[in-house]
C-alpha cells in the first residue's frame, strides 16, 4: 500500500508542468490564449500567487515549452552512444530529425500558435530562449568542426556562421509546419539538403583554392 502511494508521489506533475499543459490544452480547445490570468487560474483550479511562482506571463509559458522541446532534442542526441563519433555535420543532421519528431507530438498546438509564413530574419518572441541556447551549442559545434578541419576557418565570414544555422533553424520549422506530405518525408530531404548545403559552404572548397593561389601569387610576383 506504501508502495502504491510513493509511486503516485513520484508521477504527480509539477505545478509548473500543470500550467503549461492547463495553457496547451486551453490553446487546442480555444483556438488562442486565455484571456487573462485571472480566468486561466480559475480554469486550473489554482491560486494566482501560484502562477507567478513559476510564470510571469503567457508569453513566458510559451518560450518553456519551446526550450523544453529543444532542451529534450539535444538531450536526446547527446545521450546517443555513438553521438561523439559523429561528424559535426552528421550531429547536426541527428539533431534536426530528432527535433521534428519531438515537434510531432505538439503540432496541433503549433499549429495554432505559429505563423504558416514564418520570417527568418525576424525571430519569434516565444524562440528567443531557444535561439541562444542553439546559439551556444552551436558555437560548440562550429569550434570541433574547425578542430577537425571539417570547417574551414575564415577570419570576416566565419564568425557568421551561427546566424546562419539559426536562419536554417527558423527554415526547418517554416517547411515542417507547411509540410503535407506522408510522414513528412518533404521535411526530411529538405534538411538533409540543406544541412549538408550548408556544410559544403563552411567547408574548404573552390573558392578557398582560389584565394590561396591568389595570394601565392601575390607573394611571389
Amino acid at each position: 500500500m506504501e508502495e502504491k502511494k510513493a509511486a503516485k508521489r513520484t508521477t504527480r506533475k509539477s505545478p509548473s508542468e500543470k500550467i503549461r499543459e492547463g495553457y496547451i490544452a486551453h490553446v487546442l480547445e480555444h483556438g488562442k490564449a486565455p484571456e487573462s490570468v485571472f480566468k486561466f487560474i480559475k480554469e486550473l483550479k489554482i491560486k494566482e500567487e501560484e502562477f507567478y511562482e513559476h510564470y510571469n506571463s503567457f508569453e513566458n509559458i510559451e518560450k518553456h515549452i519551446w526550450l523544453m522541446i529543444f532542451n529534450e532534442t539535444l538531450e536526446t542526441v547527446k545521450g546517443d552512444s555513438v553521438y561523439d563519433e559523429y561528424s559535426v555535420r552528421e550531429k547536426m543532421l541527428a539533431f534536426f530529425y530528432t527535433f521534428i519528431e519531438r515537434l510531432k507530438s505538439h503540432r496541433s498546438y503549433i499549429l495554432q500558435t505559429v505563423p504558416k509564413k514564418i520570417r527568418p530574419e525576424l525571430t519569434p518572441y516565444y524562440l528567443m530562449d531557444v535561439k541562444k541556447a542553439f546559439k551556444d551549442w552551436v558555437n560548440e559545434l562550429l569550434l570541433e568542426g574547425e578542430e577537425t578541419e571539417e570547417i574551414e576557418k575564415r577570419p570576416v565570414i566565419g564568425k557568421k556562421y551561427d546566424d546562419a544555422l539559426w536562419l536554417q533553424f527558423l527554415f526547418v520549422i517554416g517547411f515542417w509546419i507547411k509540410d503535407d506530405s506522408k510522414a513528412f518525408e518533404k521535411t526530411d530531404a529538405a534538411i538533409e539538403k540543406s544541412v549538408n548545403l550548408a556544410f559544403d559552404l563552411m567547408g574548404r572548397g573552390p573558392l578557398d583554392a582560389i584565394v590561396d593561389f591568389g595570394k601565392f601569387l601575390f607573394q611571389n610576383r
